[in-house]
């Protein structure tokens, strides 16, 4: 058991197989923690970058689950499922996958990049009724979700090899590749699921150098693959503050800030993340305090 990290993020490098919350009963076991938590669920069948928030920053997690993500993905023209994966069971076949060229291929995530309305799928914790609507599919109820907003930065062909489409894509947090493959098959006109998923970044950090669930108990390597709170909101804009300044966040006052209206800002003294607010008027409000200060 590794009790010498205490706080800061990790990035792990889920497998395929296990839940993200079994990524996180492994962390918690090894670390001797309780406080652990994680930014973003990996289906099952998923494999990639999965940031575990420990201890103190677990109160960082609203802001890096919102961070843009990157994945590599494998869709199978010809074949639908209902779980718009490989998981689900089939709901259509066809053979027109045979017809279909690159170029008609490029042509179809061209039309998926950028603002779009994409459809979640029944299979999702998309909330109707305030039951989960994977829930309610699978009880056999019909499920409707409306469209959602989402962002879609880079949608780009890797290889072709029909029937399979190998893409990247880097969107918004909140879309759904697998929904991106069920469009694109919908757009061909043939079906299509995902096969494979791997998320190979959150924001600027990359699955590269994260951590193997079995490196979570080795000491060295858990110390050299940390984050600390600051190290993890970097790309934020941020206030430097004084003791004094310090102080006053600390007691969730506003402070002097030289920075545009906007937010989340990240507050730190030296090297510490002491809180996360918004800048109004030429102030920092703070709306999450993270070190109080006597």
């Amino acid at each position: 058991m590794n009790r010498s990290f205490r706080e800061g993020v990790l990035p792990v490098d889920k497998p395929v197989g296990p839940t993200s919350h079994d990524v996180v009963a492994v962390a918690r076991r090894a670390l001797g923690l309780r406080r652990v938590g994680h930014t973003g669920t990996l289906d099952p069948f998923a494999s990639g970058l999965l940031l575990l928030c420990v201890g103190g920053a677990t109160r960082l997690a609203e802001f890096l689950t919102g961070m843009d993500k990157t994945y590599e993905a494998t869709a199978l023209l010809g074949v639908a499922t209902d779980s718009e994966d490989r998981d689900g069971e089939v709901v259509s076949r066809s053979e027109g996958w045979r017809l279909v060229g690159e170029a008609a291929v490029r042509e179809a995530l061209s039309a998926l990049t950028g603002t779009i309305l994409q459809v979640p799928p029944r299979f999702s914790a998309k909330k109707v009724g305030g039951v989960a609507a994977h829930r309610l599919a699978r009880q056999g109820t019909e499920v409707e979700l409306p469209p959602k907003e989402v962002v879609v930065h880079r949608l780009e062909l890797v290889s072709f090899d029909a029937p399979e489409v190998r893409f990247r894509v880097r969107c918004s947090s909140g879309t759904y590749v697998r929904s991106l493959a069920r469009d694109l098959g919908e757009s061909l006109g043939v079906g299509a699921h995902l096969t494979t998923l791997r998320r190979t970044a959150v924001g600027r950090f990359s699955v590269d150098g994260a951590l193997a669930l079995d490196d979570l108990s080795r000491e060295e390597l858990v110390s050299a693959a940390s984050l600390t709170p600051a190290d993890a909101l970097a790309d934020f804009p941020r206030v430097v503050l004084d003791e004094a300044g310090a102080r006053d966040v600390g007691h969730g006052r506003p402070v002097a800030a030289a920075l545009p209206d906007g937010g989340p800002v990240a507050a730190l003294v030296g090297r510490d993340l002491v809180a996360i607010g918004e800048v109004r008027g030429g102030q920092f409000l703070p709306r999450k305090v993270l070190v109080g200060r006597a």
